[in-house]
């Protein structure tokens, strides 16, 4: 009788794609770290810029609608 045979696995070698992904966090990790806190401070400054343009377009508003009543 036949032993029951065991199936073929293609085998990538882990220590090598491990070593590869350990030094892409090396390199790579304080890189994305620092990109993604300009990134947000980015965000942050668009939305204060919105804010102020908002605020800038009510005082245009509040003065048109006072000038045309004025006059």
């Amino acid at each position: 009788m036949q032993a029951a045979s065991q199936p073929v696995r293609a085998h990538t070698a882990p220590s090598v794609t491990g070593a590869l992904r350990a030094v892409e966090a090396l390199l790579l990790g304080r890189g994305q770290r620092v990109a993604r806190r300009n990134a947000w401070t980015s965000v942050l400054e668009d939305r204060r810029r919105a804010k102020d343009r908002i605020e800038a377009q009510h005082v245009l508003e509040a003065a048109a609608s006072r000038s045309s009543s004025a006059t």
